[in-house]
């Protein structure tokens, strides 16, 4: 049966056109021979992010950005289509992401650990990660401070450094200069010093060894030795204190013997405090004797004759 020119054209136009829309919608990201699931999420912005960009896990790509729409609260709803191989958590953020320095934008789903997954056509929950060049930009400006700050105090200190700064500066170097070869020769010489007297040194070493192994193993007898020590001093400090108290009663009880003596009007001071006629005795005896000092001071010839010739009896 020939097939006639018109046919041929027809049929070679209905496949030039199922290409043209086959190649069409694979260029806008849809893969019209595998089954895919459609997932949704929302974002505020989406600078960077364009039709058919990846989406990915851990870097490797599992579906694509179908399509973006500009909602009326200013929103954008943003479609992806997912090859049906991979479940995707219900729990799972989708992250846009920078891929590169220039600004390139990818959808990165972190994975979650939900139990239960997320079914055709359900709304994701999305996050967008900070861009690079806005994560360097604080940086950048902190680093454009500190710079600025060190160039003031570089010449701060270059006006500092004077020619005398600088001649003093070099001087103090050339001191520590000296003072480290002197010390290097000082440690030379403790060296050959350490080195000549090692065998002493040994020696010493030694005797320290045997002295703690001597302590060591007779270790028992030393503890013997101390607690025999403490148990007598224990022992000499109570008899000496047990001795002292004795001896303290012993004068308290004295003490109060004799003061219940001299209340009791016993003995010489008894007497003497308790009788107040011997007291009122004592009391006139003595006025007597003052009043006799003052006549004898004042009438001294009544008491002593003094005669050149002799005495004279009167």
């Amino acid at each position: 049966m020939k097939i006639s020119n018109e046919t041929k054209v027809g049929i070679m136009a209905t496949i030039a056109i199922a290409v043209l829309i086959i190649g069409y919608s694979f260029l806008r990201g849809n893969d019209v021979f595998s089954s895919e699931n459609t997932f949704y999420a929302v974002y505020t912005r989406v600078d960077g992010l364009t039709v058919s960009k990846p989406v990915m896990v851990n870097g490797y790509s599992i579906g694509r950005v179908a399509g973006m729409k500009l909602r009326p609260d200013g929103t954008i709803l943003t479609t992806f289509k997912i090859k049906g191989d991979y479940a995707i958590p219900a729990n799972t953020m989708a992250r846009l992401a920078s891929t590169d320095l220039l600004g390139g934008k990818a959808i990165v789903f972190e994975l979650g650990n939900s139990q239960s997954y997320a079914q055709d056509g359900d709304t994701l929950r999305a996050n967008i990660q900070q861009n690079f060049l806005d994560q360097v930009e604080p940086v950048q400006k902190k680093a454009e401070a500190v710079v600025a700050t060190l160039d003031s105090v570089l010449n701060d200190i270059h006006s500092t450094l004077n020619p005398g700064f600088r001649k003093d500066f070099n001087r103090s170097i050339h001191s520590i200069a000296n003072s480290l070869s002197t010390l290097e020769n000082t440690t030379s010489q403790l060296d050959e010093l350490v080195g000549t007297q090692k065998a002493k040194v040994s020696t010493i070493l030694a005797n320290a060894e045997s002295i703690s192994n001597h302590f060591k193993n007779n270790g028992p007898k030393i503890d013997a030795i101390f607690s025999n020590l403490e148990e007598v001093s224990d022992k000499v400090a109570r008899a000496d204190f047990e001795k002292t108290i004795n001896n303290a009663n012993q004068a308290v009880a004295d003490l109060q013997a004799i003061v219940s003596n001299i209340n009791e009007g016993r003995g010489s001071l008894g007497l003497l405090l308790n009788d107040e006629e011997l007291y009122d005795n004592l009391n006139k005896s003595s006025k007597n004797l003052d009043r006799l000092m003052i006549d004898l001071r004042e009438n001294p010839g009544r008491y002593v004759h003094f005669s050149i010739f002799g005495r004279k009896n009167n």
